[in-house]
């Protein structure tokens, strides 16, 4: 005979509810993040926009969209170019890695790297710990998970980074989800 104690425990089993509060296995759990908080490393160069019903590109589903002014993959500052966030996570967080889904409208810019790095005690550096360097050209609708990795929030703030790359200044970039693993 099966107690309500036991099908109790085999459920929370089941679930596998974490200190995160999200559901599900360790493979499958995602914690999503708001991609329109995203913001361009060098504002002079790199523009981000988004329309309540479309981004401009594919079936007409909103999105962030990412527009450059220059050609390349470097700011105004001979830097990245990027765009950039920083992630407001639970204490007890662990990262695994990024999920990106995004649509391009041309496979000649693109994404050519996801970053994640952790702001250090004292904050005067911060600690690349997910460098993924996979240039991202299919031109989706696509979902992609980075390379794995392993950040505990608890160890200082985390900031994420989406490098991208120009090779048409009338092409887009478009962010439709962001999600930690």
């Amino acid at each position: 005979m099966i107690t309500v104690k036991t099908l109790f425990a085999a459920v929370l089993t089941a679930l596998a509810l974490n200190s995160t509060g999200l559901v599900g296995t360790a493979e499958s759990q995602v914690l999503w993040v708001n991609h329109f908080d995203l913001l361009p490393g060098d504002p002079s160069v790199v523009t981000i926009s988004a329309n309540s019903t479309t981004s401009g590109v594919g079936s007409g589903l909103t999105g962030l969209v990412i527009r450059s002014s220059t050609l390349g993959d470097r700011d105004s500052f001979g830097g990245n170019k990027v765009v950039q966030m920083a992630l407001d996570l639970p204490r007890l967080t662990t990262i695994k890695g990024v999920r990106v889904c995004y649509q391009l409208s041309s496979s000649s810019s693109f994404i050519t790297q996801i970053r994640l790095s952790q702001v250090q005690n004292p904050p005067s550096t911060a600690l690349v710990l997910l460098d993924d360097g996979t240039d991202l050209t299919n031109p989706g609708p696509v979902c992609v998970d980075s390379q794995p990795t392993l950040i505990k929030s608890q160890n200082g703030s985390v900031l994420l980074s989406l490098r991208v790359n120009f090779k048409n200044i009338k092409d887009k970039i478009v962010i439709r989800a962001l999600g930690l693993l």
